[in-house]
């Protein structure tokens, strides 16, 4: 979110300046030290404060990101890069699964499964760990710098993203959207040095940001209603109380409209041409059932801890706005609503309204008592970041303490059992469950896995859930001529075929069960 600051701000701020440059200027005075007198040693490098916020801020997201590591999306990110990098091809079609095999499919986010890919390669699953930790540290110091930019108050802007952190959190794992979230920030970046007209701003970076963002993840097209936002709010004047434009100058709108056009060709630069840059839309309008029935995309709880934080977020960021009324601009009032309805309507988004919205509550926040050189303890500080840096090599987990997470969510012991017996034939798996079984047994295909479009488009997603919901269950099974299931045992499904006459139990563990269907010829035993 772009930082305003007005001309008497300014003004006061170059005053204030001055009036410290000119205190070198003064004659001695009997307070001062004599001229010809030893001149006190300047004090040593040190560590100053505002290190240890920041250090505190990386921390916390090395807290809440440690061991998140088994999101159900990177084992086909990973399948797809990997054929990518074998093949020198993008998959056009279906590879995985029986119920879709061959259908024409687009992969709309294999840049951003690269880089997870090469670091899978280079150090397996703590590969994909670090990168993941990598880059919510770096949006979340992008978001701190915005957030200092706007107050000018380094504590209030720790407490600000603070709470972005904690907003965000649910969106912490190996997601190619963490791209996208870096991109905004970098975007939010350049326009905000562009507002300092006192600094020159890359602006001829933005087209590059977008033609990368398009082939990295979908939410390019929140960064265009930015990008669009902040540009049409200094185009014209507009005054309705206390909101107002901050109007762009004569050169700069030049620049801004330019550098906006110009992006527009940057999205068609991407192998799929006009269907990806239309992709957003296919999603909100045409995969209906993907959208209705994945938790992300469901409107905030207000009744669990996630609902509650953002509810009192927001009531804190109302009674400072009655209490301390400011002058608002025409962008920064609309990307805050952009920011809350999107937070509040599709919990995945929650991240975005942390972002968007920590300069404004830094803002608010700034009547915490500003950071103070002069007050430093470099002892005091040096000790407590040693302890958060310390801290966080202790605890960084290990490539076998993420396997056993990644075991523990998965049926990796089911999968062995299935490889050892030879078992093969149309399986109907758990949806969360479909990307780590094809990832680590390409030859057993799927009934689904979390890629929600396909099997959207081809109505198998809902069969899916017909089947889950015991919904003429034995009649869908029958008609993609299931041989095998394998769930966890909390379904209801896994009662009933547990308790019918036409499957049996082939394996059990502690988090999966696999069924065979009683008349298959295969015969196995449990």
């Amino acid at each position: 979110m772009t930082s305003v600051t007005s001309y008497e701000d300014l003004g006061s701020k170059s005053a204030v300046h001055l009036e410290l440059e000119n205190e070198d200027l003064l004659p001695a005075t009997s307070a001062s030290p004599l001229r010809g007198s030893p001149v006190p040693p300047k004090p040593g490098p040190f560590l100053p404060f505002t290190v240890v916020l920041t250090l505190i801020v990386l921390t916390l997201v090395f807290i809440l990101a440690r061991g998140k590591v088994a999101d159900p999306d990177i084992w086909w990110h990973l399948h797809n890069a990997e054929h990518l990098v074998r093949n020198h091809s993008l998959p056009r079609h279906d590879m995985y699964s029986f119920t879709v095999a061959g259908h024409p499919w687009m992969n709309h986010e294999w840049l951003g499964e690269l880089p997870f890919y090469f670091a899978w390669k280079a150090l397996g699953i703590s590969g994909i760990d670090a990168l993941t930790v990598t880059l919510l540290s770096l949006i979340y110091l992008g978001v701190l710098y915005l957030a200092w930019k706007a107050s000018r108050n380094f504590k209030a802007a720790t407490i600000a993203t603070i709470c972005a952190v904690f907003l965000g959190k649910g969106s912490f794992g190996p997601r190619t959207i963490l791209f996208g979230y870096l991109l905004l920030v970098c975007l939010l970046i350049v326009l905000q040095r562009f507002r300092e007209t006192r600094r020159p701003a890359p602006l001829w970076l933005i087209p590059l940001m977008f033609g990368v963002w398009i082939n990295t993840h979908g939410s390019w097209s929140l960064g265009m209603i930015v990008f669009s936002v902040i540009v049409a709010g200094g185009l014209f004047n507009l005054r309705w109380g206390w909101i107002e434009s901050d109007l762009w100058t004569s050169q700069q709108k030049k620049q801004l409209l330019t550098v906006w056009g110009a992006s527009i060709p940057f999205l068609f630069l991407n192998p799929y041409g006009w269907r990806l840059v239309f992709y957003p839309l296919d999603l909100a309008f045409r995969q209906k059932t993907n959208v209705e029935h994945i938790v992300e995309w469901a409107s905030l709880n207000f009744h669990d801890g996630r609902g509650k934080f953002a509810l009192l977020l927001l009531f804190v960021l109302l009674i400072g706005v009655l209490i301390r009324p400011r002058r608002w601009t025409v962008s920064e009032f609309a990307l805050l609503l952009f920011a809350v309805y999107s937070g509040l309507t599709y919990v995945r988004f929650l991240c975005l309204m942390g972002i968007l919205l920590t300069p404004v509550l830094a803002r608010v926040l700034d009547f915490v008592p500003p950071y103070r050189p002069d007050f430093d303890t470099p002892v005091l500080n040096s000790a407590v970041a040693l302890l958060m840096i310390v801290g966080t090599l202790h605890y960084w987990p290990t490539q076998s303490q993420l396997n056993n997470i990644v075991r523990d969510q998965y049926p990796a012991r089911a999968l062995t059992y299935v490889s050892a017996h030879r078992i093969n034939g149309p399986l109907f798996n758990y949806y969360l469950w479909g990307g780590y079984i094809n990832w680590q047994q390409p030859a057993v295909k799927i009934f689904i896995d979390s890629r929600a479009d396909i099997f959207d488009y081809t109505g198998v997603f809902r069969e899916y859930l017909d089947v889950v919901a015991i919904q003429n269950s034995d009649a869908i099974l029958d008609k993609y001529r299931v041989r095998y299931v394998l769930l966890p045992h909390n379904e209801p499904l896994t009662y009933l075929l547990d308790h019918g006459a036409r499957w049996t139990r082939v394996y059990s563990d502690d988090n999966a069960v696999l069924f065979e269907k009683k008349n298959s010829a295969s015969g196995v035993a449990e």
